[in-house]
């Protein structure tokens, strides 16, 4: 009787509130293995690994033999995309089978948006050690197939080598940051009308904006973590509506690979390097950050708005990978090893809609979890379903 009464009150609370019923289901870590320039070789291959939080498990799903490195990973709908060397690869979210692939030499960053997947470009050649030009830094493939759709050349797009890319409300931006080609970098937003699918215009960082290499959205505003000429760091703020910026210089030192995260309306970054975590107000637009008591050099950082906890990764970029999970408190609450060089962190959120999906999430009804995966004590708790945190758990004594 207790199982007939849980049962209603699970799909009854389901599918009232189902909007807030969004759990993380897996989390998907692209290693970017270790390539060796010197010799030419692919010392340690690029993988894919999962971890799953419902039984704290890790594991690789996927190893790119021919992949020199990765640089990105991107959850959508059913599908997982990838960014490897000189590929564009579609993976199923469920069994991880590859279901399409095309060849893009210089493939960087990946934007979907409707049924389109936007690629920005640049790559150099390390025998000259110059920027290999192509004739677009910017090109669209179908979302589907992943065929190519069409492209923006130098004449009616980015003249430069393009990186991170965000889309807000029906406009895509673009970091335009030439950065294969040392001491001619650029700071430059370029903005996608993605309705006319038209290259709109152009928004200049200014000197100090130089080098945008990740961007992130606030309420109205376009933020960018920049790296000069990689002498020195900044954060630019972009105004979506007026097209206005401005630029606030951090540190005379870079960013790295632009290690950084909106988190609790704050920008969290590290200076290249360093073994301090900052926090970036962007209310405040300081100068400096405020450090935070997270003391490691991190690769990555990736922010789960579900649970409210900061994912970070670390890597000596030839022999060892870790990722490690942080409250909204910075205390540590879990790590897992992983491959060398974990580049990308994305997240699998998915919505319960079901009372059969609730029990196909949990493998083992004897064990209780909250919907981000976490083990629940039932001698310390009552029978019953309650929302803790504004957080739906469901208990069974």
């Amino acid at each position: 009787m207790k199982k007939v009464i849980l049962i209603l009150c699970l799909m009854l609370f389901v599918f009232v509130n189902a909007k807030s019923n969004e759990y993380v289901h897996q989390i998907f870590v692209l290693n970017e293995g270790y390539f060796d320039y010197s010799t030419n070789q692919i010392v340690v291959p690029v993988t894919i690994g999962v971890y799953t939080p419902s039984d704290d498990s890790y594991s690789v799903v996927d190893t790119i033999e021919d992949a020199r490195f990765a640089s990105d990973l991107v959850v959508h709908g059913d599908f997982f995309y990838v960014a490897a060397d000189n590929k564009l690869l579609k993976y199923d979210i469920n069994n991880y089978n590859l279901v399409a692939s095309q060849n893009i030499d210089g493939i960087r960053n990946i934007k979907i948006h409707n049924e389109k997947v936007f690629v920005s470009r640049g790559d150099y050649d390390n025998t000259t050690f110059m920027p290999i030009q192509f004739a677009s830094y910017l090109q669209v493939y179908s979302l589907s197939d992943l065929s190519f759709s069409f492209e923006f050349d130098t004449v009616t797009g980015p003249k430069w080598s393009t990186q991170n890319m965000i889309v807000n409300e029906n406009k895509l931006y673009v970091a335009i940051n030439n950065a294969y080609e040392w001491g001619n970098e650029k700071g430059i937003i370029g903005v996608v009308d993605l309705s006319a699918n038209s290259y709109e215009t152009e928004i200049d960082l200014g000197s100090d904006g130089k080098n945008p290499d990740n961007l992130m959205k606030f309420g109205s505003n376009l933020y960018t973590v920049n790296n000069k000429n990689w002498s020195g760091s900044s954060i630019s703020k972009v105004n979506f509506n007026s097209y206005y910026s401005t630029t606030i210089n951090l540190a005379a030192a870079p960013t790295g690979c632009g290690t950084s995260v909106i988190r609790d309306a704050k920008i969290n970054y590290q200076i290249s390097g360093d073994t301090v975590l900052y926090e970036w107000d962007i209310f405040t637009l300081n100068n400096n950050g405020n450090s935070l008591p997270l003391n490691n050099n991190f690769y990555e950082l990736a922010y789960d708005h579900v649970n409210d906890w900061l994912y970070t990764s670390s890597t000596d970029f030839f022999s060892y990978g870790k990722v490690e999970i942080y409250d909204n408190n910075n205390n540590i609450l879990n790590s897992f090893d992983c491959g060398i060089s974990p580049g990308t962190i994305a997240f699998d959120f998915r919505v319960i809609t079901d009372l059969f999906e609730v029990y196909n999430e949990k493998f083992n009804i004897n064990s209780i979890y909250d919907l981000s995966g976490k083990v629940i004590e039932l001698e310390n708790l009552k029978s019953g379903v309650f929302i803790k945190n504004n957080k739906p758990t469901f208990i069974v004594k």
